[in-house]
């Protein structure tokens, strides 16, 4: 695919996804999404990647400005909503669990984990797309804002599921049900954030994390842990540690635990299979 809203490289181990709509403020479109969407589906089946990493060009000052005015302005226009994709946008992450295969939601059938690297303001679609990235790593002073109420519209693509669920029901309803302008320290403080860094240290920050997570995990473990984290939001603590001890008796027979332990005691980086 033609990359013409985003920039994708690759470079040991490590996806880097580059929201590049740098003179609207990354703005989100249709296009912009199908060309992540096709983007996270090359990343989680290449077994080259190991970590995900998503940011927005610098020089849009933004990481998603939320969705582009045009398009605002389009759905009025047509007295509906128009996502602008095709009916062959790729599917990253569906087929793992039907709880996961809706739009964003996707993210967590992924098996590579997903990091933000928040370099400026993220609104409506931006602070969803925050929100379903499994880490979040934002600049001092990042606004950040749901910004559905404005516009008539409710709160978006399962922000009312996921923002409770991460900084609780108190702080999710004053996200929500005000849509205000909120900061990225207030977003520490909600637990919303990993991470709170000066912008010149965000990607070096971001890129160490994702280094250690190439390194030091297994390519099975994080996608197997992952999947339990999601899975284990909507289902019962007995059913969590079942699937806990059938994913162990499974796992320890795979070459990576063998490989796992020997690195452990050789001292040495482990050289995973995936």
């Amino acid at each position: 695919m033609e990359l013409k809203a985003t920039r994708y490289e690759v470079k040991d181990g490590i996806a880097v996804v580059t929201l590049a709509r740098p003179k609207r403020r990354n703005a989100w479109t249709g296009r912009m999404h199908t060309e992540y969407r096709w983007i996270l589906d090359q990343a989680d089946h290449d077994p080259a990647v190991r970590v995900i990493v998503v940011t927005g060009d610098p020089e849009g000052q933004a990481f998603c400005a939320g969705a582009d005015l045009g398009a605002l302005e389009g759905h009025s226009e047509k007295g509906r909503y128009d996502p602008g994709t095709a009916e062959d946008i790729a599917m990253p992450g569906y087929g793992v669990d039907p709880a996961f295969d809706a739009t964003f939601a996707y993210h967590f059938g992924i098996a590579k984990p997903v990091i933000a690297a928040i370099n400026g303001a993220a609104a409506g679609v931006g602070l969803v797309l925050a929100a379903f990235a499994d880490l979040r790593f934002a600049v001092r002073g990042a606004k950040f804002t749901a910004a559905h109420g404005r516009f008539n519209f409710p709160a978006e693509f399962g922000l009312s599921w996921i923002l409770p669920r991460i900084v609780g029901l108190t702080h999710a309803n004053d996200i929500l049900l005000s849509s205000r302008v909120f900061t990225a320290e207030e977003a520490m403080a909600m637990g919303f954030l990993n991470r709170l860094l000066p912008a010149d240290e965000l990607m070096d920050a971001v890129m160490a994390y994702a280094r250690n997570l190439a390194d030091g995990v297994s390519p099975g473990s994080a996608r197997e842990t992952k999947r339990q984290i999601y899975r284990d939001l909507h289902r019962d603590a007995a059913s969590a540690v079942m699937e806990a001890e059938s994913l162990l008796e499974s796992m320890i027979k795979q070459p990576d635990y063998k490989e796992g332990v020997k690195a452990w005691t050789e001292k040495r980086k482990a050289n995973w299979t995936g």
